[in-house]
């Protein structure tokens, strides 16, 4: 199971996006879609600080480290979880995995295995901290009750070389179908066919033709 295309937009755009590795409000360094040296390489404490100087090559790279991240992140859900999800209920449990890696000992797990759906939406709001979380959390409650998913741009963010993101305004906004192409990966190329041989056309043909009568004859 993977989550939809409407839940991984919902998810970069909670996320954002900050091509340049930078601290978080735990001062925690992380890059790209919310990717923490916890989720595997690279480890954005070792990165290049500021910047990249191709902002489209770091926002591919952002993208690329997150399809990775989201991979590990779906299979922890689908070990942790016991009963059948609807979608948009993954779409839920993926995001809010993602942000607080606490899908294996949450209570809201508990109460989902347990068929308690009701009680497993409400244990969302047990992950408010910090306060500013809390709108995160009330929209992938809303997302598991009810199947509500946020639209809009998905904003790129700068950040300076300590480190310091620059919320006042984003660099750029993504629409929904660059960043859905951008997430979910480029294409595979078709296979290349070689060309078949030209088959003798005109004289060429007909002498082949004797020849080959000649040979069965023989």
């Amino acid at each position: 199971m993977h989550m939809t295309d409407r839940g991984l937009l919902a998810l970069v755009r909670h996320e954002g996006l900050v091509p340049g590795p930078y601290l978080d409000v735990k001062q925690v360094w992380t890059f790209g879609i919310g990717h923490t040296a916890a989720a595997g390489p690279p480890d954005p404490a070792t990165m290049p600080r500021g910047m990249p100087a191709d902002l489209d090559a770091g926002i591919r790279e952002a993208f690329r480290v997150f399809r990775a991240d989201l991979a590990r992140y779906e299979a922890a859900v689908l070990r942790a979880v016991k009963v059948p999800l609807a979608p948009h209920e993954f779409d839920a449990l993926v995001s809010f995995h993602y942000n607080t890696g606490g899908i294996a000992k949450a209570a809201l797990t508990r109460h989902l295995n347990a068929g308690n759906r009701d009680a497993a939406a409400d244990a969302f709001l047990n992950w408010r901290r910090p306060a500013s979380i809390i709108p995160r959390r009330e929209a992938e409650r809303d997302l598991f009750r009810h199947g509500r998913y946020p639209g809009g741009t998905i904003p790129v963010w700068s950040v300076d070389r300590m480190g310091r993101v620059e919320f006042s305004r984003p660099i750029r906004r993504l629409t929904e179908d660059e960043a859905l192409a951008l997430a979910r990966g480029p294409s595979p190329s078709p296979p290349v066919l070689e060309p078949a041989p030209n088959a003798p056309t005109g004289w060429l043909a007909r002498l082949a033709a004797v020849f080959s009568t000649l040979i069965r004859r023989a």
